[in-house]
């Protein structure tokens, strides 16, 4: 090979490589913030215990932020954007009914500003808070990739094409995981989200008014039925059931043996436990803890990197519930 071929291939393998690790360097990775603010994740981390002391559902919020803003469309903190006069925010829309907390982001991104300004995004903090929130109630340790950017709008109008509800079909619910990523037994396993917090009776009333949902356990009716006496529930009282009565505060795989005992109270956990494309990931995770907390771990991870904005796409945020041009 003449002199100047093999130099000019020489180059173009640099050339080549450097793009392949520029590429690399634009995605996701684990510790992400090392060199740019090391003390990101322990800042995050520390923030979250802090807060779950004081506050025991953030815990619950945590864990529903990421999974209402990395299933629509990309993970990139757009629930938390507050309403603009042209825009509905994600979190007022009638699909995110009782999502709370987000005030406790802002405290969360104040702290790390306070380290590395302009260096952390919401979206980040969004994945790493519901990180150290399962951990906060006896889930798994989730090693989670960083690098997310800040989206600078909100998707409440396109919520109802990607988020699954609970009174859909099962192969409804299955299609809207599968299109993220997220297999039979990754969605039985994020299901298992249901172990923890409560459930209001605006959504339950429907299993018991006018008539009784026949499926339901006898005994857990009388419950609900005691938890929820209206018909009618006024949306803005605290009236709701615990999603696990034994362990109400601990991720764990009780919630699979309730719902296998007829005592889900949502549709779809119902569903879960009884359609055959499910029940037998159901039957294993109540039998196995250990097998529902790695299936958990590798869903939260797949929908964690739902198309996330990396690189110079989006932007930091200085505040989580504004995006900068509103500054």
């Amino acid at each position: 090979m003449p002199s100047f071929t093999r130099a000019l291939f020489i180059l173009t393998v640099l050339y080549l490589s450097s793009l392949s690790t520029f590429a690399e360097n634009e995605g996701l990775s684990m510790n992400f913030y090392k060199d740019s603010c090391p003390q990101a994740e322990d800042i995050i981390k520390e923030q979250v215990q802090l807060l779950y002391k004081r506050h025991k559902n953030t815990a619950f919020s945590w864990l529903r932020n990421i999974f209402h803003d990395c299933f629509v469309e990309s993970c990139d903190a757009s629930l938390l954007l507050d309403s603009t006069r042209r825009v509905m925010s994600e979190k007022e829309a009638d699909r995110s009914f009782g999502m709370r907390n987000f005030r406790y982001m802002e405290n969360i991104k104040e702290a790390l500003e306070r380290e590395c300004p302009g260096v952390v995004s919401c979206a980040d903090i969004l994945v790493l808070s519901a990180r150290d929130g399962i951990a906060s109630v006896g889930g798994p340790h989730i090693p989670l990739k960083t690098g997310r950017r800040d989206g600078r709008r909100s998707r409440a109008d396109i919520l109802e094409q990607h988020l699954p509800d609970h009174n859909e079909s099962m192969s409804v619910v299955l299609d809207r995981f599968a299109n993220i990523g997220i297999d039979t037994a990754g969605v039985v396993a994020l299901l298992g989200s249901h172990s923890v917090g409560r459930t209001h009776c605006v959504k339950l009333v429907h299993r018991l008014y006018p008539e009784v949902d026949p499926a339901l356990d006898p005994g857990h009716v009388e419950h609900m039925l005691y938890k929820c006496p209206d018909p009618i529930p006024d949306p803005k009282a605290v009236q709701y059931v615990r999603n696990d009565r034994g362990t109400p505060m601990k991720l764990d795989n009780n919630y699979y043996r309730n719902i296998l005992d007829n005592k889900g109270l949502l549709i779809v956990d119902h569903q879960l436990a009884t359609d055959k494309r499910t029940k037998p990931f159901v039957k294993k995770m109540a039998k196995s803890q250990d097998y529902f907390f790695r299936e958990f771990a590798r869903a939260i991870t797949i929908l964690s990197e739902n198309n996330p904005l990396t690189g110079t796409k989006g932007e930091i945020r200085k505040q989580c519930n504004l995006a900068n041009k509103l500054h």
